[in-house]
C-alpha cells in the first residue's frame, strides 16, 4: 500500500516553497524506491507553521513543520513516512493545541481533504445538505437558514435567511445568487482559505442557495489578485458538473443550477454590493442607490442574493445538521462560528475558527502568542481597513456583534491586525482616510471629498497648527461622512480615526478631554 503524504496547494504555503517541498518529496521517494501517493490538500491555517505537511499512519495524520525541500532527506532518514521523530515533528496534526481547541463548523474540510477530490468531499459529509435540501420546498430551506441565526460574514450582519426570504417572495422570472469572493479587508484570508482548500463547500452553499430562493445561476465575484482560487473553483465547478452536483437536473431532481466565476479587476469598492454588481455587469464598479435593494432589483434587474463565501460556506453543514446545532453555537444574536484570521505583530498568525463570544485576548495571545516583537500589544484593528481600533482596556469584550456596535466598532469578516506599542496611532488614523480617498468610487461627495480633506485635517492636527480648532473640524467632518456616504466605504472611515482619537489621544498631541 501506497504511503500517502499531504502538502498543501494553499497559497499561503506555496509562496513559502510548498510546491519545490512536494517535487522533494516525491523526487527523494523515487530515489529510494519507495511508493507514495502525494495528496494536495489546503493548509489548516497555522501559518507560522508553514509548509506544514501531512503523514497518514495506522494512528491518523502526522505533522511536519515547517519544512523545506533541504530537510526532505533528514525526514525520509527519520522514518517520517511512519510518524518517526524529528526536530520539526509536531506530532498528531488534531492534537495541535492551536488546532485542537477549535470550533472548526465552516473550514471542518479545509486542511483535512485534496481539495479538487470529490469522493474526499463526500468521505467528510458533503453534499450531506444539498442531499435533504433537494427534497424540501424553498420555504423550507429558508426557514432552516432564518432559524440557525446565520448572519452575513461581512460588514453588515444582516441576518441570511431574512434576505433569501425577501428574494424567495419576490417574482420574477429570473433570479441569481452572487457570491463577493472580493475579500479585499487588510488582514484576511479565510475566504481564500476555503476556496483554495474546500471549493466544493462554497459550491454546495450556493446550490442550496440557489434552491431556496429559485435561482438557476450564480457567480462567484473573485478578486483578481487570487489566481490559485481562480484554478481551484473553475476545476471544482467542472467536476461538480460533471457528477450531476451542478447543471440542469440536481441530483436527479429536476432542478437547475449552475455557477460562473468572473474576476474583478482589483477596486477595492467593489467588495461594497451594488458595486460587485456594476462590476458584473460589465460596467465601472460603482456604488448604487438603494432602495431598491438588490434582493428586489439586482443583477441585470432581477432579485439576486448577494452573500460573500464565509456565508454561503457555512449553509451546508446547517441544512446537513439543522439550524439548531448550528445556533447552539455563539451567544446573543451571533449564532455559530467565525473563522478570525489573526494577522500583523503576533508570533503565531493564522486562522482560528471560535463561536462567537471568545474575545480578542484570548485570540491575540491563547491562540496567536502574543507580539512577535515581544513588545505589549497596543492596539488591534478588527474588521479590516474600515475597522476601529481596539484598545488594551477593550480586549476581554466579547466578540458578538451587538456588543462591538456598542462600542463603536464591528467585527465584519473576523480580520484582526495586531499593533504593538511602537505603533503612531494618529499616522494610522491618516492612513484611513488617504485608503478611503484612494478607494473611494468618487459617486458621493461625503466620501470623495470628505476623505481628502480628512488626510489634510489630520495633518494640520499632526503638526500643532490650532489643534482645538482642527479636532472640531475633524470630528464635523467624520459626522458628514457617516451619516451622509452613499455606502460603508466612507460611512465607516470615521470607524477608525474616531477610535485613535478616542484612545490614543497622546498621539495626535492631544488630551484625553479633548479628545473626548
Amino acid at each position: 500500500m501506497n504511503m500517502t503524504v499531504y502538502v498543501p496547494m494553499d497559497s499561503g504555503a506555496v509562496s513559502l516553497g510548498a510546491h519545490e517541498l512536494a517535487q522533494a518529496i516525491a523526487s527523494e521517494a523515487a530515489r529510494r524506491g519507495i511508493a507514495l501517493e502525494l495528496k494536495r490538500n489546503g493548509s489548516r491555517g497555522m501559518y507560522w507553521l508553514e509548509p506544514m505537511i501531512e503523514v497518514e499512519t495506522p494512528a491518523g495524520r502526522v505533522a511536519y513543520g515547517p519544512v523545506y525541500r533541504e530537510d526532505v532527506p533528514g525526514l525520509f532518514d527519520a522514518g517520517f513516512l511512519n510518524g518517526g521523530g524529528h526536530a520539526l515533528a509536531l506530532g498528531p496534526t488534531e492534537s495541535i493545541d492551536y488546532l485542537k481547541r477549535q470550533s472548526r463548523l465552516t473550514l471542518q474540510r479545509v486542511g483535512v481533504v485534496d481539495a479538487l477530490s470529490i469522493t474526499d468531499y463526500l468521505a467528510q459529509g458533503g453534499f450531506a445538505g444539498l442531499r435533504r435540501a433537494v427534497r424540501m420546498s424553498p420555504a423550507e430551506i429558508v426557514a432552516e437558514v432564518t432559524e440557525s441565526g446565520l448572519r452575513g460574514r461581512g460588514g453588515a450582519a444582516f441576518p441570511t435567511g431574512i434576505k433569501w426570504n425577501t428574494v424567495l417572495n419576490t417574482t420574477a422570472d429570473q433570479k441569481y445568487i452572487a457570491c463577493n469572493a472580493d475579500e479585499g479587508d487588510s488582514g484576511t484570508f479565510s475566504d481564500r482559505m476555503l476556496m483554495e482548500g474546500d471549493p466544493f463547500c462554497l459550491i454546495e452553499g450556493m446550490t442550496i442557495a440557489g434552491l431556496a430562493v429559485g435561482a438557476t445561476r450564480g457567480f462567484i465575484y473573485l478578486r483578481s489578485e487570487y489566481p490559485d482560487a481562480h484554478r481551484v473553483l473553475l476545476a471544482a465547478i467542472e467536476t461538480a458538473r460533471e457528477t450531476g452536483y451542478l447543471g440542469a437536473d440536481i441530483l436527479g431532481a429536476g432542478k437547475a443550477f449552475d455557477i460562473e466565476v468572473r474576476l474583478g479587476a482589483g477596486a477595492y469598492i467593489c467588495g461594497e454590493e451594488t458595486a460587485m454588481l456594476e462590476s458584473l455587469e460589465g460596467k465601472r464598479g460603482i456604488v448604487r442607490a438603494k432602495p431598491p435593494l438588490p434582493a428586489i432589483e439586482g443583477l441585470f434587474g432581477k432579485p439576486t442574493v448577494i452573500n460573500n463565501v464565509i456565508s454561503l460556506a457555512s449553509v451546508p453543514i446547517i441544512l446537513a445538521m439543522g439550524a439548531a446545532y448550528y445556533r447552539d453555537y455563539g451567544v446573543g444574536r451571533s449564532r455559530g462560528t467565525l473563522p478570525f484570521q489573526l494577522a500583523g505583530n503576533l508570533k503565531r498568525p493564522g486562522l482560528v475558527e471560535l463561536a462567537f463570544g471568545t474575545t480578542l485576548r484570548e485570540l491575540l495571545y491563547d491562540f496567536g502568542g502574543g507580539s512577535a516583537s515581544g513588545r505589549p500589544i497596543r492596539a488591534v484593528q478588527v474588521g479590516g481597513p474600515l475597522g476601529a481600533y481596539v484598545p488594551e482596556s477593550q480586549f476581554d469584550v466579547a466578540l458578538e456583534y451587538e456588543a462591538y456596535a456598542a462600542m463603536g466598532a464591528m467585527i465584519g469578516h473576523g480580520g484582526l491586525v495586531a499593533f504593538d506599542d511602537t505603533v503612531d496611532m494618529a499616522h494610522m488614523a491618516r492612513y484611513a482616510m488617504e485608503f478611503c480617498a484612494e478607494e473611494s468610487c468618487g459617486k458621493c461627495t461625503p466620501c470623495r471629498i470628505g476623505s481628502t480633506r480628512g488626510v489634510e485635517v489630520i495633518d494640520r492636527l499632526m503638526a500643532g497648527e490650532a489643534r482645538g480648532k482642527q479636532l472640531a473640524l475633524l470630528n464635523s467632518l467624520c459626522d458628514t461622512m457617516e451619516r451622509g456616504s452613499m455606502c460603508a466605504m466612507g460611512g465607516m472611515t470615521p470607524y477608525p480615526v474616531r477610535s485613535a482619537l478616542k484612545h490614543f489621544p497622546e498621539d495626535f498631541g492631544i488630551d484625553a478631554t479633548q479628545a473626548a
